[in-house]
């Protein structure tokens, strides 16, 4: 049960910095580091059960049919992650708390590091490749809300839609790629994927979905050709970059190649694309690390370099290469960080990040100085520190793998990175710190506050302590290690000294090749700058500006606010796929005769047919359109009536009634008749693909309705499930509230949101010249002299309680005869409306006060505690149970848990309809609506004349 908490406590978090920033700095980031701190906890008392070799499972169903269930894991793989994660992100908390400056709103800043926190988080606990896809799509998001923080800065703006754009693709070619590999398997929990490495490797559909998947693989990680979106993300703020780059964002796509290992690698493919991909990634991110002045740049290639070392070693698809990538990913995370907190404490101490303006900060700043010199010589893989330990790994393993053929290739061209990679780290070291003190520094060079270079002093320590007995992590690496092989793990052990090996031999050259570059750095930059190469962000943005016009173009071209055009383009598309498809298969002979034709459903088919054919002859003149319109509906729903379908023909004739209310309502604010706007020919056109599209719909239908469904229907299960499963006898309410009651729930949401936005906008376009313009429209209109005749005000009074007490019953018996929370809501609805209509809205709203909002939310609200209800017993979300209770001195009765969802139904439904009313209303009021004081024109109680208008708009008695 650990394992949901830990996951949603950093979301949970995220709701605290943006509130207490307001008691101050410290206190924001105190809270920040509580959520996060508490997490750590947790895991750290989850850390013991999995360091023996167990694993921990977590699983709620929650659309078990779909196979999307929200499942979490926590194995070695899932530790050794959620503690980098979770860990160096208290870490980047203390360090941001004293970085970020006083003009910078750090609650923000807790808050989109807390949410991008929890969708790492839930990355490495999910055991459902579903679930990891959504929190993956979440890390994108989040990590564009982290880029783009500074929003005065244009290059962070573009870094942060960069980063959004490459990953953003990555990830929608990797849920296609998940999706394969879960059909594959049978199952999208990741724990039963594990187990079909053998089908996996088998089937022929192996190699798309491996392509699929390491697509969003690399671009997640910055994998070439997708790395240049890495460097850019530096824009961000250095707490951002240090996050990003050593335990966050960019090792995603190295835990996702990791996770899938057992089942993906071990095959040509595996080994020729993803070891390829990252000794290439390796090579070029070391000399792009060599030439950049910048430092934080210099640091992002050398992430880059180093992801597609880790990448390379899981690429070898041996077992002590995976172990040697294990050991990386620990010892890359400790060094990485800390180098890219002392570049944030150069940049914020000497007002600099160009290495050409600084050089001599060893006096200056001591302390920065020897956790920078640390890192930078673990990064260079010096003896007796951690990162000398896994590059020798990573050589040995070089030693021993074939390449294209070639024995000599992959270690030379590893050896070749390597000497690159320890270039650029003296590089940090010499031309940063050493050499003599200027004078003209940008600032003036100090070291900052403990507060400042605490955390990445702790970095260090462990760099120090893992290189000088690293078997201080062993226990780590043999359990993350054991869970990414999925097998029994190789004999090794890890020591300072191996013996004089190839691989000492290599490293020697490395380190003495690098020294070498760096003496000789001078040259090369200018040979480097001369050098004519491509620039990966010019051509980013020239496809980024090719997308755009060519997107305009078919914008432009297609969507030119014509409905017409839309509906051809439609009707073209739709009538060419079925003659396509109707050809291409074929169809089977009748095995249904025709029934014979009957005078009754014959007259109500010829209604239809003349209301239709009149409305369309007629469309023109609005109010006789709607008439016509009306008679439609009404012969749709006496059809439904016919067919023995009383659920359908009463939401139909009640969603007609308050349709056409509305719509008449409507109708007030808009001319009496449309003008004629499109030729002769363009009508003609319209009509022969208006024809076409009819006939073909019509040959459809008929050909269905004469021949059996290739597949059996799904009615007989509802039928046979409808009182055992939801406890009801009317199938189709248990379908809305139970069977389909997520459909149901979408559907209020929907409707309860197209209520709002029909208020707010109507809200925005009286406060705009739209409302101006209603008044002069108004301003000439004629009005009748009894807008709130007697009559209908006596009869609205008289079917008001009526009305109420058959919506009453309606709902009551909805679960067992026809009716339900929808159509009680409509028919509830319908008498509001009525009340409204007879005295006007102002006289109506100012004696029933509704909260109309309250009532959509209280609606949707209900259904969701009714839906979330059924987690309780273990259940779906939306199962529905039922008993039977006695109340005296009633008869025993049925209560299902349907009711409540019905209610949140009936209360979203009334909301919804009185909110659209309220709308029209208050374009009437804006419009010079005169407000009654009575309920009818004619006040039966006083004399027959009727009163004047007062001021205001008031009728005075």
């Amino acid at each position: 049960m650990l394992l949901p908490v830990i996951a949603a406590l950093p979301f949970l978090g995220a709701l605290l910095p943006g509130l207490m920033i307001r008691a101050g700095r410290a206190t924001c980031a105190s809270y920040t580091a509580l959520s996060s701190g508490l997490a750590f906890l947790l895991l750290l008392i989850c850390a013991p059960t999995v360091m023996q070799g167990e694993v921990l499972h977590f699983r709620l169903d929650w659309l078990p049919a779909l196979g999307l269930n929200v499942t979490f894991m926590l194995d070695g793989l899932g530790l050794l992650f959620a503690g980098l994660i979770i860990g160096i992100g208290l870490l980047i908390i203390l360090y941001a708390r004293y970085y970020l400056s006083h003009d910078d709103p750090m609650g923000q800043f807790y808050t989109y590091l807390l949410l991008f926190q929890g969708a790492m988080v839930g990355i490495v606990l999910s055991d459902n490749i579903l679930l990891l896809l959504v929190f993956w799509e979440l890390t994108s998001l989040s990590s564009f809300l982290l880029i783009g923080y500074w929003t005065h800065l244009p290059e962070g703006r573009q870094g942060a839609r960069m980063a959004l754009t490459v990953t953003g693709l990555g990830g929608l070619a990797m849920i296609a790629g998940m999706l394969i590999l879960g059909n594959i398997a049978g199952s999208y929990d990741i724990s039963v994927i594990l187990t079909q490495g053998e089908a996996i490797r088998g089937s022929e559909m192996y190699v798309p979905a491996l392509l699929l998947i390491l697509l969003g693989a690399f671009t997640k990680s910055a994998q070439f050709p997708f790395h240049f979106w890495l460097p850019h993300a530096m824009a961000a703020p250095t707490p951002v970059s240090a996050y990003l780059h050593s335990a966050t964002m960019v090792k995603a796509g190295l835990f996702l190649m990791a996770r899938l290992w057992p089942v993906l690698s071990g095959t040509p493919e595996w080994f020729y694309i993803v070891a390829t991909t990252g000794l290439v990634t390796m090579i070029i991110g070391a000399v792009i690390a060599l030439f950049k002045d910048d430092l934080k740049a210099l640091l992002a290639f050398s992430t880059v370099s180093h992801l597609g070392l880790i990448t390379m070693l899981l690429g070898f698809g041996t077992k002590m290469a995976a172990v040697a990538a294990v050991f990386h990913i620990i010892n890359h995370a400790t060094f990485k960080a800390a180098l890219f907190m002392t570049a944030g404490i150069i940049d914020h101490e000497a007002h600099s990040r160009d290495i050409k303006r600084l050089g001599g900060l060893r006096r200056l700043m001591p302390v920065t100085f020897v956790i920078a010199t640390v890192a930078s010589l673990s990064m260079a893989g010096i003896p007796l520190l951690n990162g000398f330990l896994s590059k020798e790994m990573m050589l040995e393993e070089a030693v021993h793998t074939v390449w294209m053929g070639s024995y000599y290739m992959m270690p030379a061209l590893a050896t070749l990175g390597a000497l690159f990679s320890v270039a650029y780290s003296f590089r940090y070291i010499v031309h940063v710190f050493l050499g003599p003190v200027r004078d003209d520094y940008p600032g003036h060079p100090h070291d900052p506050g403990f507060g400042m270079w605490a955390a990445p002093a702790l970095l260090v320590v462990a760099v120090v302590a893992i290189g000088v007995a690293p078997f201080l992590a062993e226990p780590l690496v043999r359990t993350t290690a054991h869970a990414v092989i999925g097998g029994e793990l190789p004999e090794f052990h890890l020591k300072i000294w191996h013996g004089v090996t190839p691989a000492l031999f290599l490293s020697g050259t490395a380190v003495i090749g690098g020294a070498v570059l760096l003496a000789a750095h001078a040259p090369l930059m200018r040979g480097w700058l001369a050098a004519p190469r491509p620039e990966a962000k010019v051509m980013f943005d020239a496809t980024a500006r090719g997308a755009t016009r060519l997107s305009g173009w078919l914008s432009d071209s297609m969507h030119n606010g014509s409905l017409t055009r839309f509906a051809a383009i439609f009707t073209i598309t739709v009538v060419a796929a079925g003659l396509w498809a109707w050809g291409g298969a074929g169809i089977g002979a009748p095995e249904r005769t025709m029934l014979p034709i009957r005078a009754l459903p014959a007259v109500g088919w010829l209604v239809l047919i003349v209301s239709t054919g009149c409305l369309i002859a007629f469309h023109r003149n609005r109010l006789l359109a709607l008439v016509l319109l009306a008679g439609v509906g009404l012969s749709v729903s006496m059809a439904f009536v016919y067919l023995s379908a009383p659920d359908l023909a009463l939401t139909q004739i009640s969603v007609e009634v308050v349709t056409i209310i509305l719509l008449l309502l409507a109708l007030n604010f808009l001319p009496k008749t449309t003008p004629i706007e499109s030729s002769t020919m363009r009508r003609l056109r319209d009509a022969a693909l208006a024809i076409v599209g009819g006939v073909a719909v019509s040959a459809l239908t008929y050909a269905i309705l004469i021949r059996d469904f290739a597949f059996d229907s799904i009615s007989a299960f509802h039928l046979a499930n409808s009182y055992k499963g939801g406890g009801g006898h009317n199938v189709v309410n248990v379908i809305l509230v139970d069977f389909r009651g997520f459909d149901t729930y979408g559907e209020i949401t929907v409707l309860g949101i197209a209520a709002l936005v029909i208020f707010a906008l109507t809200d925005t376009v009286l406060r705009g010249p739209g409302g101006r313009w209603l008044v002069r429209w108004g301003a000439g209109t004629d009005e009748a002299g009894d807008r709130h005749p007697l009559m209908m005000v006596v009869a609205t009074r008289v079917m008001m309680p009526i009305a109420l007490l058959v919506g009453v019953y309606i709902f009551l018996r909805g679960h067992n005869e026809p009716g339900g929370g929808f159509i009680a809501g409509l028919v509830v609805a319908i008498a509001l409306l009525m009340q409204y209509m007879a005295s006007g809205f102002a006289w109506a709203e100012a004696r029933q006060r509704t909260p109309y909002h309250a009532l959509i939310a209280a609606g949707v609200l209900i259904a969701s505690l009714t839906g979330a209800g059924a987690w309780l017993a273990g259940r779906p979300f939306l199962t529905s149970d039922y008993g039977y209770i006695t109340l005296p001195p009633l008869e025993k009765f049925e209560w299902a848990t349907a009711m409540g969802f019905d209610l949140g139904v009936f209360l979203t439904v009334v909301g919804a309809v009185m909110l659209a009313l309220n709308s029209l209303s208050s374009m009437a009021r804006r419009r010079g609506e005169t407000i009654n004081i009575y309920p009818m024109d004619i006040n039966p109680e006083r004399p027959d004349s009727p009163p004047p208008t007062g001021p205001g708009g008031e009728k005075e008695t």
